[in-house]
């Protein structure tokens, strides 16, 4: 998946590899899981495969090797319009370590389990208040790009407003809990 995303940034313009890999971390990682790892080997394979090429461009004055600028090849266009032709692998899958842990926490202390909800509402309402700030210059990229930055909003929102009604409930369930628990301790005392 990873070396498509790479043919797909070098159709707008040509990038070093350290763009392509922000650009990925940045604004693909709601769509799957990107291992970071992957992208400057996958980076040498599209390049061993001829689907891009890649133009060393000396560095003015600055200390290190020259930099690398990898350009898409017709080899690797034609390449990419059989991957975006052909039907998607599989169905959309959320893999998040949050909600891996969050699905074991009736086993746990609920006060912790309103902690880490608390902190996934603080970190996705950061990633919610930057991706309304990239929205216009998304818009400005083409009607699918305006699409898919819009689906991250909303996808974004989705999960906040699920954090917040979670952590409501949970909180209301601990009331209830300590309701049912009071009225039982009384019962037990006025018939003891």
């Amino acid at each position: 998946m990873i070396q498509y995303a790479i043919l797909g940034l070098l159709h707008y313009k040509d990038m070093h590899g350290y763009r392509i890999k922000r650009h990925i971390e940045k604004n693909f990682g709601f769509m799957w899981s990107v291992n970071y790892g992957q992208i400057y080997p996958n980076l040498k394979k599209l390049s061993d495969d001829g689907w891009i090429v890649i133009k060393k461009i000396e560095q003015n004055g600055e200390k290190g090797p020259p930099r690398k600028l990898y350009t898409i090849t017709d080899k690797g266009r034609e390449a990419f319009a059989e991957w975006l032709a052909s039907a998607p692998e599989r169905s959309m899958l959320l893999r998040d370590p949050f909600l891996m842990r969050f699905v074991f926490c009736g086993f746990g202390d609920s006060q912790r389990a309103i902690d880490l909800i608390d902190e996934q509402i603080k970190k996705y309402e950061g990633f919610l208040e930057r991706r309304e700030a990239n929205l216009e210059r998304w818009e400005k990229s083409g009607l699918y790009v305006r699409l898919i930055s819009e689906l991250g909003v909303e996808l974004n929102q989705a999960f906040l407003n699920w954090l917040k009604r979670a952590r409501e409930e949970i909180r209301s369930g601990e009331l209830d809990e300590k309701t049912l628990s009071r009225k039982v301790s009384g019962k037990q005392r006025a018939t003891g």
